[in-house]
């Protein structure tokens, strides 16, 4: 299970470097969508983050209960 959660955390840096590349190509037509990428390649930082934090006290959690 831990293999699962490491390949999400992943996933989410590639949404937010899809959305960042989405961002920059977007930049000077003045699209209305873009305000909604960048939330897109936020939140997905923020995720990974949130995600990486919660996997590794999940392993520490996993190491100490089976000593």
């Amino acid at each position: 299970m831990i293999k699962i959660l490491k390949y999400t955390e992943y996933l989410y840096l590639v949404v937010a470097v899809l959305a960042a590349y989405k961002v920059v190509s977007l930049w000077g037509q003045g699209d209305e969508s873009m305000p909604l990428f960048i939330g897109f390649a936020v939140v997905s930082i923020g995720m990974f983050f949130f995600r990486r934090n919660y996997r590794l006290k999940f392993e520490k959690r996993q190491k100490e209960n089976k000593k």
